[in-house]
């Protein structure tokens, strides 16, 4: 799987106008299932967001992870995180999991980051979202299970 990781202040996601997620002071995780990828791989992704220390101790200093500063998350489907643009101008998206695969995986990423202790909510898989946020740093974190 594949996360783009924003710290903000505040993120939100509409669909036709209504607001279906947000999250205050915490992590916007963009996510993307990919061919191959397992409900184990959910869960260890999680488990790795869970505990990286992207968030302010007392001195100023990344020390706290989302669970030791009280954050909470906002969820949303990406399927463009698999983008091959090694060919041509067009990306490709064949490591992307077909659609059914992927919105297991989505969703089964977010019940394991809330199974961990994160208030996680999520946007609408598939939709035309808009996805607003106010990023805390900037802090922007990749993480791609398949690369370590």
């Amino acid at each position: 799987m594949r996360a783009l990781l924003q710290r903000v202040s505040e993120a939100s996601v509409t669909v036709d106008g209504q607001t279906v997620g947000r999250c205050g002071p915490g992590l916007l995780i963009l996510v993307c299932a990919m061919l191959g990828d397992t409900c184990d791989t959910a869960k260890a992704l999680a488990a790795k967001v869970s505990k990286l220390r992207l968030f302010k101790d007392e001195a100023g200093k990344m020390n706290l992870s989302i669970l030791q500063s009280g954050g909470s998350a906002l969820v949303v489907s990406q399927f463009t995180l698999a983008a091959d643009t090694s060919r041509g101008n067009r990306p490709g998206f064949s490591g992307a999991a077909k659609p059914d695969e992927a919105e297991t995986l989505y969703l089964q990423f977010a019940h394991a980051l809330r199974d961990l202790g994160v208030e996680t909510e999520t946007g609408q898989f598939g939709a035309d979202m808009s996805v607003g946020l106010t990023n805390d740093g900037p802090v922007t974190i990749w993480l791609d299970t398949k690369a370590g």
